[in-house]
């Protein structure tokens, strides 16, 4: 990794990339420290929520500029992405090509923005008394600032795919979650602090089961069934061509820290509206349907696998790889082409898909249990930590991609 970081940054165009993706950093976080006019930070402190998912992700601070973030384009893009498995007119959409995608797009862009008015007018709404003269013009303002904020950071991490390297709005996310895992290394330590020797063994037997749990993430990232295909032979003119073996690569979980996305996303909607009405009742469902209750990880759990399968069964087809599979000419030994071939893969999906929700499940859970066997607030959950391997493993891929396509250019040139 160190060596694939020290070769890109000899390539000028590649430390131009590197450069473009630090300065992103260095904007985001500096809209995070700055309040909206009129909030007195003192009297703020006394109503933040600190160490939600929703945090972490954002990177915000509440009464912030960006104290949304990039929070509301990640929730739009999961409503896109569902809605257009139900609406056929979305579907046929996606399937126009770019023309199509660039459609979706603009069209997630409005999504951000109501969502971000929703989501802004909660946080207002909650943080009001901090406010030193509290009237509704003090109120719209800071409400139109985060909402221009959030679609300054959206606007940010599309500009960042065009001129960084791989996806802009998961680098933002993955610097915002380190900038938040500050915050529970200084937890820890002051819980080791406070517990002594005790503590100090409690805390060095966390971060042990961490570093873990991070292998094994980074193993179920890079982790594939390999389904073979073979490719009969064709005459063209005197020669035969093709005949060539191959194989299609079917991720341990195809939906990826999506369905935990999802799955918290869902858990947590009690109190977006929450924070809007201030109800007793969504208090107490908020409360149980959090994590840190028995029947809110139960649910977690269950939504996760829930989810992996309905985000597996669009976003992997097996009957379209299966004919585009027949097209080519190829097929899977002792298989026949056509249905046949489509329900072997499906059943291999079905099968690696519930090993991979397994393994997401457990992951998400680990930090949990943590917390409730020593009483001790990590301030982050595997969410996180799935978050910042895949994006650190997808940026060393892409840096690897980028370094060997220089050197078939500089080899094709000479």
């Amino acid at each position: 990794m160190l060596q694939t970081l020290k070769n890109a940054l000899a390539v000028k165009d590649i430390r131009t990339k590197i450069f473009n993706m630090l300065v992103v950093l260095v904007i985001v976080r500096l809209g995070t420290h700055i309040p909206v006019p009129g909030l007195n930070m003192a009297t703020l402190k006394n109503v933040q929520e600190n160490g939600t998912l929703f945090q972490l992700i954002t990177g915000g601070n509440y009464g912030t500029i960006f104290a949304m973030g990039i929070g509301p384009y990640i929730t739009a893009s999961i409503i896109m992405q569902l809605l257009t498995v139900a609406i056929p007119a979305l579907e046929e959409m996606q399937k126009d090509g770019e023309i199509g995608r660039k459609k979706i797009s603009q069209i997630t862009r409005f999504v951000t923005v109501a969502l971000a008015l929703l989501q802004g007018a909660g946080q207002v709404y909650t943080i009001h008394t901090a406010f030193t003269n509290d009237t509704w013009f003090v109120r719209i303002v800071a409400l139109l600032l985060m909402m221009s904020g959030t679609v300054f950071v959206m606007w940010l991490g599309e500009k960042l795919t065009e001129v960084g390297i791989g996806n802009g709005a998961s680098f933002i996310i993955f610097a915002n979650i380190l900038s938040g895992l500050k915050n529970a290394a200084m937890s820890l330590y002051a819980s080791a602090a406070d517990g002594g020797a005790a503590g100090w063994a409690i805390v060095a037997a966390i971060l042990g089961v961490l570093v873990v749990v991070m292998v094994f993430v980074i193993f179920i990232n890079d982790g594939e069934r390999r389904v073979p295909v073979q490719y009969s032979k064709k005459l063209v003119g005197a020669r035969y061509m093709g005949g060539n073996n191959s194989f299609i690569p079917i991720k341990v979980n195809i939906a990826g820290v999506m369905s935990i996305i999802f799955a918290i996303s869902l858990l947590q909607f009690p109190q977006t509206i929450n924070q809007l009405i201030h109800s007793n009742t969504l208090t107490k469902i908020s409360n149980i349907l959090s994590t840190r209750h028995i029947v809110g990880a139960i649910v977690y759990v269950l939504l996760i696998f829930a989810f992996t399968f309905f985000y597996t069964s669009f976003a992997f087809n097996s009957v379209e790889v299966a004919e585009n599979m027949k097209k080519s000419g190829g097929f899977v030994p002792g298989i026949r082409p056509g249905k046949p071939t489509s329900d072997y893969i499906q059943k291999i999906v079905d099968r690696i898909s519930l090993i991979g929700a397994f393994a997401y499940a457990i992951i998400a859970m680990v930090p949990v249990v943590l917390e409730w066997l020593t009483g001790i607030q990590m301030g982050f959950g595997g969410t996180t930590l799935l978050i910042v391997a895949g994006v650190a493993l997808e940026i060393v891929k892409q840096l690897e991609s980028q370094l060997v396509n220089r050197n078939y250019s500089g080899f094709l040139k000479s």
